[in-house]
């Protein structure tokens, strides 16, 4: 009797104890998926795929196999700071916004001018840099400003707002030969270097980099005033843009953006973007 008391007892005590057991065990199941994701906030440290047309410098572009450049460091700040790890993607421009509407990315930083065309599509963060466009020549070139391009052969970036500019000053008569467009802006750069084309209308920062390692082979003879700013590119709708946009204002305001700018500029910038 007292056995059977037991054994009965045991099968009670089991069959308490088991559900606890089992619960316990799903706590821990649902605080390791919990914790597993970086996510927006902050340390998570989750991978996040970014595009960008690593061929712009000082924006983005290829040293000793790895990106580097303002948009890069930039990125990387901001991956600190939002608690992600920047998975850098190599991609033409002319495809990125398509890119990341099918979600084959997650964000996209490329020096990309926002635009009210390019906000029907994708969403952008708070602006990080301001720009111009400018007119690029050799410097013995006739050509001394957009009113005296004429019939020469004006090179632009496929898909960027030097091609925009151009083709609107094609409208206005300005430019009335050919508009020649190139996959990367390196590419054109060595089209106007072997004389293949007249001149180029591309963003300022850019033309002015190459100014300055051409060894007085081209200058810059007007700046194209458009209001510009860049911003970080994202599918509609994405969690990722307020997370960003927090980062972003923090290094704008604690001295970080200018020393970025500083380094990849070389000067302070005149007035941060807001």
């Amino acid at each position: 009797m007292d056995t059977e008391k037991g054994v009965s007892m045991a099968k009670s005590l089991f069959g308490r104890v088991l559900p606890l057991f089992v619960l316990a065990a799903a706590l821990m199941v649902a605080l390791a998926a919990c914790g597993g994701s970086g996510g927006g906030g902050g340390g998570g440290g989750e991978d996040i795929t970014v595009a960008s047309d690593i061929a712009y410098p000082p924006f983005e572009f290829e040293q000793d196999g790895e990106p580097v450049g303002f948009d890069i460091d930039l990125m990387d700040e901001i991956g600190k700071r939002a608690g992600f790890t920047p998975e850098y993607q190599n991609v033409t421009f002319d495809g990125i916004i398509g890119g990341l509407r099918n979600n084959q990315y997650d964000t996209v930083i490329s020096a990309m001018t926002i635009t009210p065309e390019r906000q029907k599509q994708i969403d952008f963060s708070e602006p990080y840099f301001n720009a111009d466009q400018s007119l690029l020549v050799p410097s013995d070139s006739d050509i001394g400003s957009v009113g005296e391009i004429g019939d020469a052969t004006v090179g632009v970036q496929i898909g960027t707002t030097g091609e925009i500019k151009a083709n609107e000053f094609e409208e206005q008569g300005d430019i009335t030969g050919e508009i020649r467009t190139f996959d990367t802006i390196e590419d054109a750069f060595a089209a106007l270097n072997n004389g293949q084309i007249d001149a180029i209308i591309n963003d300022l920062p850019v033309s002015q980099d190459e100014v300055n390692s051409s060894d007085g082979e081209l200058e810059i003879v007007e700046v194209i005033a458009t209001g510009e700013q860049y911003g970080i590119a994202f599918p509609k709708g994405s969690d990722l843009r307020q997370d960003v946009n927090e980062a972003l204002a923090e290094i704008k305001e604690d001295g970080t953006y200018e020393e970025i700018y500083k380094k990849w500029i070389g000067r302070a910038p005149e007035e941060i973007p807001q």
